[in-house]
């Protein structure tokens, strides 16, 4: 029953950063592991790695065009 229960719960994460992904929210989680590897800079808070992210989406304030992840 463990097993099973552990299993859900990673299907339902899964399910989670899919839907995301498919609205253009990105994976903050997966950003922080991939800073934590890559990059001597701090990393950006959740609101504004949000507030980067939609800003090179969508062209707000000079944004780059890419998203930090």
């Amino acid at each position: 029953m463990v097993e099973l229960a552990g299993r859900m719960s990673a299907y339902w994460r899964t399910l989670v950063v899919t839907a995301r992904l498919m609205v253009g929210v990105k994976d903050y989680e997966r950003y922080l592991a991939r800073q934590a590897r890559a990059s001597g800079r701090p990393p950006l808070s959740r609101e504004a790695f949000f507030r980067h992210c939609q800003e090179a989406r969508y062209g707000g304030r000079g944004g780059s065009g890419k998203c930090p992840c």
